[in-house]
């Protein structure tokens, strides 16, 4: 591991030394390139540094135990050190871990109405705002592509794009089914109904990243429509792209612009079908994925949300959190380290079951 981290050591002084150049420094291109790179192995080289550092401090102290005077001040530099070294260890395996080449992508989050009626439209209209407080409480944009609203306010189905850096990272383990358990402000009994969401997490994609054939696609326009069939504008902007060969369909309509609203269906159809691609992938690997933190699939129960209780639950990681309110007021970062943490402890343990096989 120590030749391996020379290595990258070595490649990040070079990287360093090319960012000075005048050619690389006068095309904007490379040196973006160079800098992305940069900043990619940045935290791994200070963490081999800090441990090369410790290790000599260690080596040192190591020499003056010998020395009946220094003996004792020599021993706890020496413990101090082994420590200090233990710890950067384990930070640098977790972070030779491959990295999801998503990571760094926006996301696209579909929102659907599931089980529950009226009660499950409103229960997706509130995950919807809890997404979009989240995202605007990192400074992410969030920008609402098709909606299908409900009388009541509820929402049957939204899709809508999060740009920020790292957003897939924070939100891809948000995919699954949403439960909640509350009083309906419709009952009048003052019972408590389950209701259900389903939330999907999708990189985005281009249409380049997945080469989609312009022949396989259907591209209708029609007027945008609210609620209650009422007309968002009076020109047909809204787009409805199906591609034929899996019957995949896209629709926007948040845009005035026809253009925009079909850059943006466009940008959604070639995330829908990575993703499902993605899936079929990971269908034929399901039995080893069982003791992951979560396969992302559609169907999967995820997180519950008891209103009366006032607590929410991941599944997945065993996790209740008594702070609904605060939860669906967009604070997920507690939610979302726990789940980041338990994903890389299961890939370290993966990590190193394949190294000793």
């Amino acid at each position: 591991m120590l030749e391996k981290l020379k290595q990258i050591d070595e490649k990040y002084k070079d990287i360093e030394r090319r960012m000075g150049l005048p050619e690389y420094y006068s095309d904007p291109e490379a040196f973006a390139k160079l800098a992305k790179e940069q900043k990619e192995l940045s935290p791994l080289v200070e963490a081999y540094r800090e441990y090369v550092r410790w290790e000599n401090d260690l080596h040192a102290a190591r020499e003056l135990l010998s020395d009946p005077e220094m003996k004792q001040m020599a021993q706890e530099e020496y413990d101090s050190a082994k420590v200090q070294m233990e710890r950067l260890e384990e930070k640098i395996r977790l972070l030779l871990l491959p990295r999801d080449p998503n990571d760094d992508r926006n996301v696209v989050v579909e929102i659907r109405g599931g089980v529950g009626g009226e009660e499950s439209a409103l229960f997706a209209a509130s995950l919807y705002r809890m997404y979009a407080m989240y995202a605007e409480a990192r400074k992410w944009k969030t920008e609402i592509a098709n909606l299908n609203e409900t009388e009541l306010g509820g929402i049957k189905e939204i899709s809508f794009i999060i740009e920020g850096d790292g957003a897939y990272s924070r939100l891809k383990f948000e995919s699954g089914v949403h439960r909640v358990q509350r009083v309906p402000e419709t009952e009048a009994g003052g019972r408590i109904h389950t209701s259900t969401a389903t939330v999907a997490v999708l990189p985005e994609m281009d249409a380049v990243d997945l080469q989609i054939n312009p022949a396989d696609l259907q591209i209708d326009t029609y007027r945008a429509s609210g609620a209650g069939g009422q007309h968002v504008n009076k020109t047909e902007s809204a787009i409805r792209i199906t591609h034929l060969p899996t019957g995949t369909i896209v629709e926007c309509q948040d845009e005035r612009s026809q253009y925009k609203n079909k850059d943006r269906a466009m940008k959604i159809l070639a995330s829908r079908l990575y993703e499902a691609e993605v899936e079929k992938q990971n269908s034929k690997l399901a039995a080893a994925r069982k003791s992951q933190v979560g396969t992302g699939m559609r169907n999967e129960r995820i997180r519950t949300y008891n209103f009366p209780q006032g607590r929410v639950t991941d599944h997945r990681i065993g996790l209740t959190l008594y702070k609904i309110d605060a939860v669906m007021n967009g604070e997920l970062d507690e939610i979302i380290d726990a789940l980041v943490t338990a994903d890389q402890a299961e890939r370290m343990r993966a990590s190193v079951d394949s190294d000793e096989n």
